[in-house]
């Protein structure tokens, strides 16, 4: 059974930051895309960021307008976990983020397996 556990959401303020980190379980990531959403109140969920399996080229990485410059997605297949590095963030960031895998090229929509979700909100 394939799992995947969101950690590191919280209660900031304007112009902190937070780290998310999701954890993959029962299947390895290493020929993954893996993604992370976010779905604010009264809102569908949004793509945030993405990024692609290691190749020989190296790896690249697709982010929403909105995010660009201050999140930074990456992956550490060993440990079979995706980060979210957050920086200066934003009322408007206040969400559910998810994280998300699927086979083959990344994408901003057509992902194969979710997490629950970790709340982040940013507040002053």
């Amino acid at each position: 059974q394939v799992q995947l556990e969101e950690s590191g959401g919280g209660l900031v303020q304007p112009g902190e930051s937070l780290r998310l980190s999701c954890v993959v379980s029962g299947r390895t990531i290493r020929s993954d895309a893996m993604g992370w959403f976010r779905q604010a109140p009264e809102k569908g969920r949004e793509f945030v960021a993405a990024i692609s399996v290691w190749s020989w080229s190296g790896i690249s990485t697709d982010y929403a307008d909105s995010v660009k410059g201050r999140f930074t997605i990456s992956r550490d297949n060993a440990k079979n976990t995706v980060y979210l590095q957050m920086n200066n963030l934003k009322v408007e960031d206040t969400a559910v983020y998810y994280c998300a895998a699927r086979q083959g090229e990344p994408r901003r929509s057509d992902y194969d397996y979710w997490g629950q979700g970790t709340q982040v909100t940013v507040s002053s």
